[in-house]
């Protein structure tokens, strides 16, 4: 049995690490500063246990960090035929350290993070899946959905733009 347990604050940087894992960075690399900044988030977010975020982690055998992870959140989006609650599950930072690929470790996570969902009442979960991790989420009964993802990224807004005010906007 694999031994999977909620994360704490004090895996933040653990689960940093695998984050960079996840996207093939180097572990010396941090453009932008990103590591520090995420870590800090998962700081702020896994300091007491949160309505709206987990992760839930394997540690390594030898006990020298993290094997896995999983992290999500319940985002609060409008409600709609289907889903009235508006409710909606995220999965991210789904990981295993190269070392404890094939073991089980990230199916694990998943499940306790999905296990997680059902009892804060989700009942719609998202994520994105690679190539190589889709048969893993099909075999939790994830499917494609018809909606393409999008994204738009935006500038950084300038020191001296004005800002626009909600009671501006009609």
């Amino acid at each position: 049995m694999i031994d999977v347990r909620r994360a704490t604050t004090g895996d933040a940087a653990e689960l940093v690490r695998l984050r960079g894992v996840l996207f093939g960075i180097a572990e010396d690399s941090d453009d932008d500063g990103w590591r520090e900044a995420s870590r800090q988030i998962l700081i702020r977010r896994l300091a007491v246990p949160s309505p709206t975020m987990a992760g839930f982690v394997v540690d390594q055998p030898d006990g020298a960090g993290l094997a896995a992870s999983a992290v999500g959140i319940i985002e609060e989006r409008l409600g709609g035929p289907g889903n009235p609650s508006g409710l909606v599950g995220y999965v991210f930072n789904v990981a295993t350290d190269p070392g404890h690929r094939r073991s089980g470790y990230a199916r694990a996570c998943t499940d306790a993070l999905l296990t997680w969902f059902r009892n804060q009442g989700i009942r719609t979960v998202d994520l994105r899946a690679t190539a190589a991790a889709e048969p893993l989420y099909l075999s939790q009964g994830f499917r494609r959905t018809a909606d393409p993802a999008m994204r738009l990224k935006l500038p950084v807004a300038a020191v001296d733009d004005p800002v626009v005010h909600s009671e501006e906007i009609r």
